[in-house]
């Protein structure tokens, strides 16, 4: 069994509780009640050349310590320290590891210092692979909407076990699309679901009610981790975060008129208590454009692939009937950046990471009786590109006159499963490659769908799986995440659809051109 073998094994008998291993006494001895508590595991993110982020929140004051080897036993630790953690965001603290070997076995324990004693916690452990600097064989997994519609941590049935599954397909990283959280959605103690099966839940103060205060933000991330699979897969695998509307309230855009549940009226204040949540919680490195908030980014994982991770929420105009001329949705900045970046690319694949889909009709109520609101690209309209579908038309046709070959667009929201091909034949805009979108979700929240096609961009639907009535239970498996497996010689990259188990329900090879 090999060294990293090893380790994967160890660090998957500690991560569930943080337990202590041999020889990783903390440096101040002290008793249980005096230590700071690693109270949410550990969650690294953001692997990017020689270097990976690590975050973690303790319940005090502290300063957190990461040390890393590229063995089991850390015989000979890097170490890095954070700033202080403190009340100013939750407690939550992130330290950049750099001087990463390329594509090695990475181990790494986490303790906090207390600010005032130096008194240290007990040590959790955590493993990731860095990036590869040559070509070799990829897996990665994508998914989304976690603890939507009511549907939290269930102990009858061990939790969100869909991490499980995930964690036991030996992913090289995740990515997360969007509705990390579902703020705007209470958490009660038992739900009647199809059949009259009860549905049982861990309760929360904080999910208890919609969020509107910064706390209250905070406490739906700390709810989610509160789940022993999310805390040992976060160990584990590395992340890749987006976000959608569930971290703020359902659908929301600027023009969002918030219901009677919220006493807070204006969507700007929580938009901003949602962002800074996130931000504290999400395992990312925090950038500097957009006043240290800017959520999209190129993220380079070796010769073979790019992922390009969108925001398609935050520089969206109002959602509206979606008709007439262009309309933000990525917004001009963005959309620019994406373009050249993708042409820029010289990756075998690259993967546009999506919080929704392209082609799908999302509905958002009426803007008038018999006229539709449209929440994400498409707007029910067949004909012609018209508001957000301008954007798209735009990158597409871009993509076609320089060339850029090898793209696959992958999402989640709708909470099914399905594969999408679009080809300008079926088209109404037909300035484009033919491409591919896939969608994977949820992962432990109601299911639905499927949404109807928006043929202008030639959407064909090769596969779906969605639930035979709306709002179906975790329990009638309808929960989903898509794997990407890319072969390092031959280039080939496989994407596999998988349900609550693991098991395989699609899959589609696709070669490099």
């Amino acid at each position: 069994m090999s060294e990293f073998d090893l380790g994967r094994r160890r660090v998957m008998q500690a991560v569930g509780a943080g337990l202590l291993l041999p020889g990783l006494a903390p440096a101040v001895i002290a008793s249980v009640k005096d230590r700071p508590v690693l109270t949410d595991g550990v969650q690294s993110g953001d692997l990017q050349g020689d270097r990976a982020m690590i975050w973690s929140r303790c319940d005090r004051p502290a300063r957190m310590v990461v040390e890393w080897d590229t063995r089991s036993q850390l015989p000979n630790p890097r170490r890095f320290v954070s700033p202080l953690a403190d009340s100013r965001s939750d407690f939550t603290a992130r330290v950049e590891l750099t001087g990463l070997p390329a594509d090695q076995a990475i181990f790494y324990r986490v303790h906090f210092e207390d600010a005032q004693s130096g008194v240290a916690s007990e040590p959790w452990l955590g493993h990731l692979r860095s990036v590869p600097q040559f070509k070799r064989n990829i897996r990665f997994v994508w998914s989304g909407d976690t603890v939507g519609q009511g549907f939290g941590i269930n102990p009858d049935i061990g939790g969100m076990r869909i991490y499980e599954a995930m964690r036991l397909r030996l992913p090289d990283f995740f990515i997360h699309s969007g509705d990390t959280i579902y703020a705007d959605g209470p958490v009660p103690a038992q739900i009647t679901t199809e059949g009259g099966r009860i549905w049982r839940n861990l309760t929360t103060e904080a999910k208890s009610k919609v969020a509107e205060t910064l706390d209250e933000y905070r406490g739906n991330y700390r709810y989610n981790l509160m789940d022993e699979n999310v805390r040992r897969f976060n160990a584990q695998v590395p992340q890749i975060w987006q976000w959608d509307d569930h971290e703020v309230v359902n659908n929301w855009s600027p023009g969002k008129q918030l219901d009677e549940r919220y006493q807070t009226k204006d969507i700007h204040s929580l938009v901003g208590r949602a962002r800074q949540a996130w931000l504290e919680y999400a395992p990312m490195r925090l950038q500097k454009a957009d006043a240290g908030a800017r959520i999209y980014r190129k993220l380079a994982y070796g010769p073979m692939l790019d992922v390009f991770v969108l925001d398609m929420r935050s520089y969206r105009e109002a959602n509206d009937a979606n008709l007439g001329g262009a309309k933000p949705f990525l917004g001009r900045e963005q959309l620019d950046w994406l373009k050249g970046e993708l042409k820029q690319s010289r990756a075998q694949w690259k993967v546009i990471a999506a919080d929704m889909p392209i082609g799908l009709g999302v509905p958002d109520g009426e803007v008038s009786p018999g006229v539709p609101r449209w929440e994400a690209v498409a707007n029910g309209d067949p004909g012609p590109a018209q508001g957000r579908e301008l954007e798209i038309a735009e990158l597409l046709g871009y993509l076609r006159k320089h060339q850029v070959r090898n793209y696959v667009w992958l999402t989640a929201d709708v909470h099914y499963c399905a594969a999408h091909h679009y080809h300008p034949e079926q088209a109404a805009f037909q300035e484009f490659e033919p491409f591919w979108e896939f969608v994977a979700g949820p992962l432990n929240a109601g299911s639905f769908g499927p949404n109807p096609l928006d043929k202008t961009f030639g959407p064909e639907v090769v596969f779906h799986k969605a639930p035979p009535t709306q709002n179906t239970s975790p329990f009638a498996g309808y929960q989903f995440f898509g794997e990407v497996n890319i072969d390092g010689q031959s280039g080939e990259m496989s994407v596999v659809l998988r349900d609550l188990e693991g098991l395989a329900v699609f899959e589609k090879k696709l070669q490099p051109v």
